[in-house]
C-alpha cells in the first residue's frame, strides 16, 4: 500500500498530511485512510509551502535553463520547503462495518496517510452516503461541487464499469441537489473525463 505522508494536524471533521518527498501530494478528490481505527478522507486541498511560517520562497530560475537546474544548483530548496495536503474525514471503519461518516474521535498526529487501494476504493463507494460531507461543506478552499465532482472521478477510475458508476452517482447527485438546478449542472458537467 502507498504511504502518502503522515498526519500532522487533525481534528474530528478533517486532517492534515506532510509529504515526506517534496510535490508527492495526491491527487484532488483521491480517497486516503489514515489510523489504526481507520478513517478514510477525501482529499480536498494539496500546497507547497516554506517550513519557516510567514517566509515565502523566492523567484531563483532567472539565469537557469530549466526548473531541474534550480533545484540541482540549490539543493537546500529541498529541505526549505515543504509539501502537505488536507483531507476530509468522509468515514471509518469499526470492525467490519464501513461507516460514510464523521469519525467519533480525530486521526492522531503523526498516523501514517495511505492511498487507498482499489479495492478500498470500490468498497467505500458501493454507497453515495458521503456525498452530503462533500456538498454541504463551505470550509473548503475549493468549490465543493469540484470536489466532489474529481472524488467521483478518482473513484470512478477503479470501478468495472465507470460509466454506469457515473451514472448512478448522477442520480444521487440529483436527488441530494434537487433543489438546486445550476449547482446540479455544474457537478454533472464535472464528471466527463
Amino acid at each position: 500500500m502507498e504511504r502518502a505522508g503522515e498526519v500532522i494536524q487533525a481534528c474530528t471533521t478533517d486532517f492534515v498530511a506532510q509529504c515526506y518527498e517534496l510535490y508527492q501530494t495526491p491527487s484532488l478528490g483521491t480517497l486516503v485512510r489514515a489510523g489504526e481505527l481507520p478513517v478514510y478522507g477525501i482529499v480536498y486541498s494539496a500546497e507547497t509551502t516554506s517550513i519557516e511560517p510567514g517566509r515565502r520562497p523566492i523567484a531563483r530560475g532567472k539565469d537557469e535553463a530549466s526548473e531541474e537546474d534550480i533545484y540541482r544548483t540549490s539543493p537546500q530548496l529541498m529541505r526549505l520547503m515543504r509539501s502537505e495536503f488536507s483531507v476530509l474525514a468522509a468515514g471509518y471503519r469499526q470492525g467490519d462495518k464501513l461507516h460514510r461518516y464523521l469519525p467519533p474521535q480525530p486521526v492522531q498526529v503523526h498516523a501514517f496517510v495511505y492511498i487507498s487501494p482499489p479495492e478500498e476504493v470500490k468498497e467505500f463507494a458501493a454507497s453515495f452516503d458521503f456525498l452530503p460531507l462533500l456538498l454541504n461543506n463551505s470550509r473548503f478552499p475549493v468549490d465543493s461541487g469540484e470536489l466532489t465532482a474529481a472524488a467521483l472521478r478518482q473513484m470512478s477510475r477503479v470501478q468495472d464499469d465507470p460509466h454506469a458508476f457515473l451514472v448512478a452517482a448522477g442520480k444521487e447527485l440529483a436527488q441530494l441537489l434537487r433543489g438546486d438546478y445550476v449547482r446540479l449542472r455544474t457537478v454533472l458537467g464535472r464528471l466527463k473525463e
